[in-house]
């Protein structure tokens, strides 16, 4: 039973670091594609995108989940104080805009 345990936690312990690699190179890859994409609006606030890093703004828009983050980033939302077009007008794929998503929240908790 024992080795049954420690195979377990050894198990364990090799899924988190491989997510947390896996976390660290998909962060990366959102702010390439941020800055890329995403910038000219989530920088300046422009048509009332929140900006980059502004916690106040993030923090209701985090507290939905990223699941729903990504869905109005994807398929475009109207919101209170703006719009997102679909896609942010671009051609990224559905990964690339979760990619995106993460890397813009964990900025701006």
């Amino acid at each position: 039973m024992s080795r049954f345990i420690s195979s377990a936690i050894c198990a364990l312990f090799v899924c988190s670091i491989c997510s947390t690699v896996a976390s660290a190179t998909d962060l990366a890859a959102g702010k390439t594609l941020f800055d890329a994409n995403c910038a000219a609006c989530h920088k300046t606030g422009l048509g009332g995108a929140p900006k980059l890093g502004d916690k106040a703004a993030w923090a209701p828009r985090i507290a939905q989940g990223i699941e729903v983050l990504v869905n109005h980033a994807d398929n475009g939302y109207d919101g209170k104080t703006g719009s997102m077009p679909a896609k942010g007008g671009t051609t990224l794929t559905t990964a690339q805009i979760g990619d995106t998503v993460n890397y813009m929240a964990e900025q701006s908790k």
